[in-house]
């Protein structure tokens, strides 16, 4: 019985310091991979990215935690969110005008580019 036991023991001390290198970051990456799936399960993902204020959805995120966190009126509620639509009209305004002046100065295959890069930065 004990001579088992010396040979199990003799086996653990002959393991390649490399291979159980490998094998105790194998054992972490899949330990940090299965916490982020359980994180994932449980919502933690959209609370990370929120969507884009300019979004009808990151309009009403946006809103909502105005309206939560300042403790507005009705009346400051209505305020507010005429303010924050004329200010999100504006932007899109701005945006659409300043794309058209950029596609102006650019060649056919720039704006092709540069149509790519825009494409690229869209939420998903």
């Amino acid at each position: 019985m004990s001579t088992s036991l010396l040979e199990k023991v003799s086996f653990a001390r002959s393991w390649d310091p490399k291979v159980a290198c490998m094998v105790t970051l194998t054992l972490v990456f899949l330990c940090g991979a299965a916490a982020g799936a359980v994180a994932m399960n449980f919502g933690v993902h959209n609370r990370l990215h929120q969507p884009s204020f300019d979004t009808a959805a990151g309009r009403e995120v946006y809103f909502s935690r105005m309206k939560r966190e300042l403790n507005l009126t009705s009346t400051q509620q209505e305020q507010m969110e005429s303010i924050l639509n004329d200010f999100w009209t504006y932007y899109r305004t701005v945006l659409s005008e300043s794309k058209t002046k950029v596609e102006q100065i650019l060649n056919e295959e720039q704006r092709q580019k540069f149509e790519r890069i825009l494409q690229e930065r869209q939420p998903r």
